[in-house]
């Protein structure tokens, strides 16, 4: 007779995600216990945490990880990037080359360092699509609007742009219209992207609105390591991506998370937004 499965290490950042995650596994019946990033993780999550750790403090995490040898460690939820300074100590106090390496590049280098590292210390990292599936978009349309040929143009511009900037760490995200792309995606993140893209519309050299067929297209990059990067979306994209002039959004179906779908989608509807999900190969 097989013993009980061993139970998964949600690592609980900042947003709902990690709350629709513990959601998701409870419904599938698989246990799980979390481990709350102190200063991020919310309210909701820290009062079901069963550890709590500071996020430099790799040997403590790890103390923690190799104490409950958990099944598989998921990520979830944000964190903000610390100040080179702070990262430096933090990767010496486990002599940790590659995350001292991933100082000097962008934010995929950084956590690729990281999950080696949990690698290395004999812990299988998980991603939120493996492990919750039901949080992720669905191929084709959502909701009661689709894309016209305008807005088919844009999505096939943003696919091939977005595929061609995937080795440069880039975003995840652009906005698009017709052949010509009017944001992509850096450090700051799609919402402020968008909020980026609607300002152009303002400006005397800018476009009065935006051009027909707009769309805000967001798919993962091409090798990028879903289990702690995984592209998203939710209400407040459809009304960041709606002010902007968007008509709809297309994301990566199977790789990108909706939080909270049924608002997602209502939102959307309500707006007069497109929302559908693109066969994509990451």
């Amino acid at each position: 007779m097989q013993g009980a499965a061993r139970p998964l290490a949600l690592v609980a950042g900042a947003g709902r995600l990690p709350e629709l995650v513990a959601a998701s596994l409870e419904r599938a019946g698989r246990p799980f216990r979390v481990l709350a990033v102190r200063g991020f993780t919310e309210r909701a999550m820290r009062a079901r945490a069963d550890a709590t750790v500071d996020l430099l403090d790799i040997p403590g995490t790890l103390r923690i990880l190799k104490e409950w040898a958990p099944d598989a460690v998921v990520p979830a939820g944000g964190v903000a990037r610390p100040s080179p300074a702070a990262l430096l100590n933090a990767a010496h106090a486990v002599r940790n080359r590659d995350i001292l390496r991933g100082l000097a590049g962008g934010d995929d280098r950084l956590l690729r360092a990281v999950l080696a590292l949990l690698e290395e210390n004999g812990h299988r990292v998980l991603g939120v699509h493996e492990v919750a599936p039901d949080l992720l978009g669905r191929p084709g349309r959502h909701g009661r609007h689709a894309p016209d040929k305008d807005a088919d143009l844009s999505i096939a511009t943003g696919r091939a742009m977005l595929g061609a900037l995937s080795p440069f760490d880039v975003g995840q995200a652009a906005v698009v219209a017709a052949e010509r792309v009017i944001a992509v995606e850096g450090p700051e993140g799609t919402d402020r992207m968008l909020i980026r893209a609607r300002a152009l519309g303002r400006k005397p050299f800018g476009y009065g609105s935006a051009p027909k067929g707009t769309v805000l297209v967001k798919l993962p990059k091409l090798g990028q390591d879903l289990r702690i990067d995984l592209p998203a979306i939710g209400p407040r994209t459809i009304h960041r991506a709606a002010a902007a002039g968007c008509a709809g959004i297309a994301i990566g179906a199977g790789y990108t998370l909706v939080i909270d779908v049924d608002q997602t989608v209502a939102a959307a509807d309500a707006a007069g937004l497109f929302l559908v999900g693109l066969e994509v190969a990451p």
